[in-house]
């Protein structure tokens, strides 16, 4: 079978005519996901999207318009970003409108991953939650912490929902895998090639060698499978296409998904001309316990945040002194004018220029020129963020080191200083769940979107 991977990301925009390329070359299904945790936990723990309405329904017309003409069907797995009923919700919404706009008919299955605290601590209770590594067991008191908790579904409830008849299937939180994985599994090809082919082009073009220039087009056979991109002037070598196994991934050679484990260690990758490539020799190994993971996102606490840009040469070459000296003044200030209560607020400088990513790992150890230096504090509601944070105001304007004769000024990127940036979430959950069968934790609804 051939499916169609146009975009990493629905939402991220792609060409038209690569739509259109894909149904001349054949393909018999589109696939894309629609969500992600890159960006971290706040999707997840407010049950918002982090793409616009309008960039979801620009990517979302072209695609529908493409499976009414070519009657095939489309699946969108992690609804909303996060894969929230409100997310599966909120697509269903903007279906139902380019419907009407369109006079399209659609059989619409929509798939809810989104678990009660309930069902996870009746799990807990019975034994069938593990905590993966590097987590701790799971804490009841973790479990009610979370504003939103989601299980990512494999394949099966939504090759369920493809063999009802559907014609396009929102999923929520799925494994970037599931969608692709549903539709060749459906028609009996072998595991091995599915998971492998899936998890290739799980991210559209990122396994060519011009990852923005659309997706790609995904053919699975009995022995193997290939990848072609959809724009005509990209290519995907046998480099780009075995590095993909590379990302977001532990192990380079093995990926988990709920009911067994894909093994690409013995895979070959051969060029079939210079844009096409060929894969073989995938397996997939059955798992004798079916697990679901789960992803749970909790409030912590609110932030504030400044920003000041440094190009004084004398502080850029004792930048950690000098970020060290403002922590120690933060901390003894606050105690002192908001008391020992606020023992539980964080201050975290970071500065970009400088080492913000690797800290003390980077082997860089020059001067820079320039650096803007963000300061952040997360406090038990926003009004204490806010007011360490102007507790911080004057030594990020003026701070001096220990010796200099002057006083120096920095640059606020905004006035005011402060900027109150709200509710800030963490992920709290990296376990998985025992369950009987891949259906098990998931609720499906079928409609009928008629506007023909």
């Amino acid at each position: 079978t051939s499916i169609m991977f146009p975009v990493g990301m629905l939402g991220a925009g792609f060409p038209p005519e690569t739509i259109t390329r894909g149904l001349a070359l054949g393909a018999k299904a589109i696939a894309v996901d629609a969500g992600s945790t890159d960006s971290g936990p706040y999707s997840l723990g407010t049950a918002t999207p982090k793409p616009s309405r309008d960039a979801i329904a620009r990517d979302l017309r072209l695609l529908l318009r493409a499976v009414r003409d070519a009657h095939i069907p489309l699946v969108i797995t992690t609804c909303g970003t996060s894969g929230t009923d409100a997310g599966v919700n909120w697509i269903s919404d903007i279906v139902d409108e380019i419907a009407r706009e369109e006079r399209a008919r659609f059989r619409v299955a929509m798939i809810y991953s989104e678990l009660s605290a309930a069902t996870v601590l009746s799990a807990l209770n019975e034994g069938k939650i593990n905590a993966l590594a590097p987590a701790q067991p799971l804490r009841e008191d973790v479990v009610n912490s979370c504003s939103h908790i989601v299980g990512l579904m494999g394949h099966g409830p939504i090759a369920s929902a493809l063999a009802d008849g559907a014609d396009v299937v929102l999923a929520g939180r799925a494994t970037d895998t599931a969608s692709v994985a549903a539709l060749a599994l459906s028609l009996g090809l072998p595991p091995g090639p599915t998971w492998h082919g899936a998890k290739t082009v799980e991210c559209g073009g990122l396994c060519t060698t011009t990852p923005l220039s659309g997706g790609v087009l995904l053919r699975i056979d009995t022995t193997g499978f290939t990848v072609e991109p959809l724009d005509a002037s990209n290519k995907c070598t046998p480099t780009s296409v075995a590095a993909h196994m590379m990302y977001e991934n532990a192990d380079p050679f093995r990926l988990r998904e709920p009911d067994g484990t894909l093994d690409t260690s013995f895979s070959t990758y051969v060029a079939l001309d210079e844009r096409i490539v060929r894969v073989e020799g995938s397996k997939f190994e059955k798992a004798d316990q079916v697990t679901i993971k789960l992803e749970g996102s909790s409030l912590v606490g609110y932030e504030t945040l400044i920003l000041v840009g440094i190009r004084d040469p004398l502080i850029l070459a004792s930048i950690d002194q000098w970020m060290s000296i403002i922590r120690e003044s933060v901390h003894s200030r606050t105690a002192e004018l908001l008391g020992p209560s606020l023992a539980d607020y964080k201050v975290d400088l970071r500065a970009y220029g400088h080492n913000a990513i690797l800290g003390p790992l980077d082997p860089d150890d020059s001067i820079p020129k320039e650096v803007g230096v963000l300061f952040k504090v997360r406090a038990r509601d926003q009004a204490t963020a806010t007011a360490i944070a102007k507790i911080a105001n004057m030594n990020l304007l003026h701070q001096n080191l220990p010796g200099m004769t002057y006083l120096p000024s920095f640059a606020f990127a905004t006035s005011p200083a402060e900027i109150e940036r709200g509710a800030a979430y963490e992920f709290v959950l990296n376990h998985t769940i025992d369950v009987d069968s891949e259906d098990e934790l998931f609720r499906t609804i079928m409609r009928v979107v008629d506007h023909a």
